[in-house]
């Protein structure tokens, strides 16, 4: 974890009604392509870094949507109700951390460095990422001691 970034970031939704702070090491930082994740970004992938819970705060009231996620996990969406920007999400499958959309840190967030694309298996041919990144068709296999 030594190589992911301290972030001491503040950032704000389109309309900013809402505001969200970030202060704490990156857990990790990856790219999307699920289906959700698309619909969500409005592109093919969705590039986000991975926070622990304690290290996020927000002002201002969000709305948030949830839904089952493909592992049986309930990921849930917050985002302004006013502008609609996503200004976080959370898994029931990882309920230590957050996950920031990388775009809301934008003129900011020259730091990120994703090292992964998760669901490579909806990932669009015409949305280009890096080919050297590792790439898995769900997500990440867990790592076996």
């Amino acid at each position: 974890m030594s190589s992911m970034p301290h972030l001491d970031l503040t950032a704000s939704c389109d309309c900013g009604a809402i505001t969200l702070s970030v202060s704490g090491q990156a857990i990790s930082m990856f790219q999307c392509a699920c289906l959700n994740c698309q619909k969500a970004t409005g592109g093919g992938h969705a590039s986000v870094v991975l926070a622990p819970v304690g290290s996020v705060k927000t002002v201002g009231a969000t709305k948030s949507f949830v839904r089952a996620a493909d592992s049986g996990a309930l990921f849930t969406r917050h985002f302004c109700p006013e502008c609609g920007t996503t200004v976080m999400a959370q898994s029931s499958r990882a309920p230590a951390f957050r996950i920031l959309p990388v775009g809301l840190f934008a003129g900011q967030n020259a730091w990120f460095q994703p090292n992964q694309l998760i669901f490579a298996r909806s990932h669009a041919p015409w949305d280009l990422v890096d080919a050297a990144m590792p790439q898995h068709s769900a997500y990440r296999p867990e790592k076996t001691p």
